[in-house]
C-alpha cells in the first residue's frame, strides 16, 4: 500500500498556506470534533461535510454556536444571506457559504473579521438526514497581546513605582516585570478584568535602584511574547548623605555633581599631564628671570660707581651718592 510522504518544504508550504487563511487545525479526535484556532481580524473557516458527499443542494443544514446563537441557516436555497431571519447580530454580514461545494457535500463556512468573541463551540447539523448528522467545530479566535504600557506612578529620592498595562490579550497573558538583567522582580498582586472575551491586566513593581527595566507579556498558546522598557534613575549610594535629606539643596547638589564629575575628570587629566601647569608655570618663570637679570645689573652698576676713585668730588657717584641711593634699590 502506497502512503504518501511530505518533505519538509511541501510541510512548510502546507503551513503558509493555512496561516494565509488564518487557519491553524490543531486536533482532529476520532469523533471528527475539530480545533481551528486563527488570529483576531482574519477569516476563519469552518468545514463541514457529509461523509457520503452526496449533493446537499436541496438539504436543510444549520449552523450554531455555544448550542443558542443562530449563526447560518440553509434550506433548499434559502439561507441567513438570502432573507432567512433569525440571524445573530453577532454574524450578520460576516458569515458565508460556498455554494459551488454542495454538489459535494460540503456544507462549511467562512466568519470574516473573526473577534475574540466568536471564539466558541460550533456545530453543523443535518437533521433531516437519515441518519442525523452533527458536526462539531471548536473555533478559537487568539488576540496577541499589543505592546504593553509602562509609566513611573511616582518616584522619591529612594524608590519609584512602576505600573504595566496590557490591553485587550487572548488568551489569557502572563504578566512580570523584569530588570535589564532578565530577573523577575517581585510585584504587587495583578489586577486582571475581562471584557469582550479579552484580558486587561495591571502589574505594579516598586524599584529602588537605577536600570532599565521592562514589562514582558507571554501567552504560551500561541507562542507569542512581547514587551515594553522604562529607564528610572535613583540618587544611589555616592550622594545618599545629601540627597537623603529630601530637600531641594540635596536634590541640586546630586543633580550638580553628577553633571561636574565629568568637568572634573578632565581637569584631573590635564593637571595629571602637566599640561595646564607647564603653561601656567612658564610665563611667570620668564618673567622672573627677566626681573632678577634686570636687578642684578642695576646693583652691579651702583658698586661700580661707589669704586671710582676718580669721581667728581660731591658727585653723584660717590659713596654719599651710593648710599643715598642704596635705599631706593633695596
Amino acid at each position: 500500500m502506497f502512503t504518501p510522504r511530505l518533505t519538509a518544504p511541501a510541510l512548510s508550504l502546507c503551513f503558509f498556506l493555512l496561516d494565509l487563511c488564518g487557519i491553524i487545525l490543531l486536533h482532529a479526535n476520532v469523533s471528527g470534533d475539530v480545533r481551528v484556532v486563527v488570529k483576531e481580524g482574519r477569516d476563519a473557516i469552518l468545514p463541514c461535510s457529509l461523509s457520503t458527499k452526496e449533493n446537499a443542494e436541496e438539504k436543510l443544514f444549520d449552523w450554531k454556536k455555544d448550542g443558542q446563537q443562530d449563526v447560518f441557516f440553509y434550506d433548499a436555497g434559502i439561507h441567513s444571506n438570502n432573507g432567512r431571519p433569525g440571524q445573530d447580530q453577532q454574524f450578520k454580514g460576516r458569515v458565508s457559504h460556498f455554494q459551488d461545494e454542495l454538489k459535494y457535500g460540503n456544507a462549511s463556512i467562512i466568519i470574516r473579521n473573526t473577534k475574540v468573541t466568536d471564539s466558541g463551540d460550533y456545530s453543523c447539523d443535518f437533521p433531516h438526514l437519515q441518519p442525523r448528522q452533527i458536526f462539531n467545530i471548536q473555533l478559537v479566535v487568539v488576540g496577541a497581546s499589543p505592546e504593553p504600557s509602562v509609566r513611573t506612578l511616582y518616584q522619591t529620592q529612594d524608590v519609584a513605582l512602576l505600573q504595566c498595562d496590557v490591553q485587550g490579550a487572548f488568551p489569557k497573558p502572563t504578566v512580570e516585570w523584569q530588570d535589564s538583567a532578565g530577573n523577575k522582580l517581585p510585584a504587587k498582586e495583578p489586577q486582571v478584568s475581562e471584557r469582550g472575551g479579552s484580558f486587561y491586566i495591571i502589574l505594579q513593581t516598586t524599584v529602588k535602584k537605577t536600570d532599565r527595566y521592562r514589562c514582558v507579556a507571554t501567552q504560551e498558546e500561541i507562542k507569542h511574547q512581547i514587551y515594553a522598557e522604562t529607564y528610572v534613575f535613583i540618587c544611589e549610594k555616592l550622594f545618599e548623605d545629601t540627597c537623603s535629606r529630601g530637600d531641594v539643596t540635596g536634590w541640586f547638589f546630586c543633580g550638580f555633581s553628577l553633571g561636574a564629575l565629568p568637568v572634573a575628570a578632565v581637569l584631573v587629566l590635564l593637571v595629571a599631564t602637566k599640561f595646564i601647569t607647564v603653561r601656567c608655570n612658564k610665563g611667570a618663570a620668564e618673567e622672573r628671570q627677566v626681573n632678577g637679570e634686570r636687578n642684578r645689573m642695576t646693583f652691579s652698576t651702583k658698586l661700580e660707581v661707589e669704586s671710582n676713585p676718580h669721581a667728581p668730588p660731591g658727585s653723584p657717584e660717590q659713596g654719599n651718592g651710593y648710599h643715598k641711593d642704596l635705599p631706593e634699590l633695596l
